[in-house]
């Protein structure tokens, strides 16, 4: 990334954004409000699963209203363990790898036989039926949901506080939206978003789109897998209600309100998402009546999300043109006789 690229709007800002965010642990602690670090750990979490979503949304053009169904999986891959009193984090990840990423694949090979609509709505099918699926384990809680008593441990690391939860979120959010970056302008990267455009130029030049296309949504369905193992930390509770349509509504709106297939439009979309709906409810109990005509305009306002918002508010400072210096144009060999004279601004053959 180029110092010019560092100084936009768009990139500067999320980054002070995630030194802020860095710095929220100390600034709870010293005010003794814990309740922002939880608060802020929940954005976080929300932040990596709307960048999974962003993967296959943003670079890939799918619109998939399922996501919820790997946010779920991976929750319930901490809870289930827990209730047969296993904490072993490194168990627990591995589980939600798998699950989340089997579900992903084989949800993945059906639905991209479809597009458009069709996709939106199977992807959407898949995630009621994995709701539907955990609201009938009456034998751990069904609708209820599942508390979860044995958080992850990794070695000395115990998952069961907001601040290792917080901690160990902020670093999952780093290294996915670093990826995010390189995977923008990698070779993979660019074969998925020229799938987005025109998949069957694509599959002209020798490129499965396809195969690419599957790779991402299973690749996104992981990322979301872990953030729902996080979220199941911090919240000590696993729901079914973690896997219904609104919650993939959610990340949609979270990606689209940032800005669709930006680096950090996610994290963006995240904070004014969640943190305008914190702010609201303290405000009124009607606070949905305020909340969803507040995203349309600002839908509305930046087309291309907070993040192009930004670009537009705080525009580039035009830089003194360069000269430019035009070659002289050739001239025309002269075919006379030797004896002749060239034209005036023609060239003789030597």
């Amino acid at each position: 990334m180029t110092t010019s690229n560092l100084l936009r709007p768009a990139t500067l800002v999320p980054l002070l954004l995630l030194a802020g965010l860095a710095l929220v642990p100390l600034i709870a602690t010293a005010v003794g409000q814990p309740f922002w670090i939880a608060f802020f750990a929940r954005i976080i979490i929300y932040a990596i699963a709307a960048s999974a979503l962003n993967l296959v949304l943003g670079y890939g053009g799918l619109v998939s209203f399922g996501h919820a169904l790997f946010l779920g999986i991976g929750a319930y891959a901490v809870a289930l363990p827990s209730f047969f009193e296993i904490g072993n984090g490194w168990l627990h990840l591995a589980l939600c790898l798998a699950a989340s990423g089997a579900a992903a694949l084989l949800t993945g090979m059906i639905s991209l036989r479809t597009s458009g609509i069709a996709f939106i709505m199977i992807t959407l099918a898949f995630a009621q039926m994995g709701y539907f699926l955990f609201v009938s384990l009456k034998n751990f809680g069904g609708d209820d949901g599942l508390p979860v008593g044995h958080t992850s441990r990794f070695g000395p690391l115990n998952l069961g506080s907001p601040l290792a939860v917080y901690g160990a979120s902020f670093v999952v959010l780093l290294l996915v939206t670093w990826w995010m970056a390189r995977l923008r302008v990698a070779p993979f990267g660019m074969a998925l978003r020229g799938a987005q455009q025109n998949a069957r130029r694509v599959n002209a030049i020798g490129l499965p789109a396809r195969r690419y296309q599957l790779v991402a949504y299973t690749v996104s369905g992981m990322v979301c897998g872990v953030a729902g193992m996080l979220l199941a930390n911090l919240n000590a509770f696993a729901s079914p209600s973690t896997l219904a349509w609104a919650v993939s509504g959610e990340l949609i709106v979270m990606v689209v309100l940032g800005g669709i297939g930006t680096v950090f439009g996610p994290l963006l979309g995240a904070l004014v998402f969640l943190g305008l709906e914190e702010v609201l409810k303290g405000f009124t109990e009607h606070w949905m009546v305020v909340f969803g005509p507040l995203i349309v305009l600002m839908a509305l306002a930046g087309k291309r999300g907070l993040a192009g918002l930004l670009d537009v508010a705080f525009p580039k400072r035009a830089t003194s043109p360069q000269p430019h210096f035009h070659p002289k144009k050739r001239s025309k060999p002269f075919l006379g006789d030797p004896g002749d004279p060239p034209p005036a601004g023609e060239g003789a053959i030597p």
